[in-house]
């Protein structure tokens, strides 16, 4: 597909959408929306066989939702994945990582948005207060075992699609692992 033109249609400090004049292999044309965000980190903190979760409202589902801590740099900066992970993490949980390995790469919605993130497992923790941002005054986070996270998951508790295919990057990591 080549794209012929592009014009934004609404931007703010999160994202901005644009509307694509596109030409397809077969000669024909059309449009192609897009949702530009900038690429995240999500953080799965591991302590033992307890992970920590981050609980808050998300406005479009109008509930609130259990995840692993995530999130991009302010005013649509480009961040570097580590450094981004490792506030996220203070920022959202107060937890300082000794130890930081990253799992993987993964893409939120790539039909829709240009977004991607980068996944990290992070040990060796260090329990401190956290930094939220103003839009997280209401969130909470709270350790949970494994076993409860996956039942959490087969409950339909926790349907964060980047916190369930983080999880399944941790198990190959581990599965990897002599």
């Amino acid at each position: 597909m080549e794209t012929l033109g592009t014009r934004e249609v609404y931007a703010n400090p999160w994202m901005v959408v644009r509307e694509d004049a596109v030409e397809r292999a077969d000669g024909t044309t059309g449009i192609y929306g897009v949702v530009d965000k900038p690429h995240y980190a999500l953080v799965i903190p591991m302590d033992g066989e307890r992970l920590r979760l981050v609980e808050q409202y998300r406005y479009p589902l109008g509930m609130r939702r259990w995840e692993f801590p995530q999130g991009t740099a302010p005013e649509l900066a480009d961040a570097d994945p580590a450094a981004l992970a490792e506030r996220e993490l203070r920022e959202e949980t107060g937890l300082r990582a000794g130890r930081m390995v990253e799992l993987g790469l993964l893409d939120v919605a790539p039909g829709l948005s240009s977004q991607r993130g980068r996944v990290f497992l992070a040990t060796e923790l260090v329990e401190g207060f956290h930094e939220r941002e103003h839009e997280e005054q209401d969130m909470r986070s709270a350790w949970f075992p494994r076993a409860e996270f996956e039942a959490m998951i087969t409950r339909g508790e926790i349907t964060d699609a980047q916190s369930i295919a983080a999880y399944t990057l941790l198990l190959l990591h581990e599965h990897a692992q002599p």
